[in-house]
């Protein structure tokens, strides 16, 4: 009889677990896109940053070249 009643315990909490894991597979799908589309945003973040270094150095240079106006 405590044979059965351990086994309908382990049972239940197998049933229990399954329950829970289910949706699992969907948010990790989630998880991957939103993964994905920040590394787009990091990229996009670098080539803009690079675009910045090359624009104050162009800035700087134009500055050189400008007459002293003190």
């Amino acid at each position: 009889m405590l044979l059965w009643v351990w086994i309908a315990v382990v049972v239940v909490a197998l049933i229990i677990l399954v329950a829970a894991a289910a949706p699992l597979p969907g948010k990790l799908g989630g998880l991957r896109r939103a993964a994905v589309k920040l590394q787009r945003r990091q990229q996009e973040a670098l080539a803009l940053q690079e675009k910045a270094l090359v624009l104050q150095e162009t800035v700087a240079q134009v500055e050189a070249r400008l007459p002293n106006r003190s």
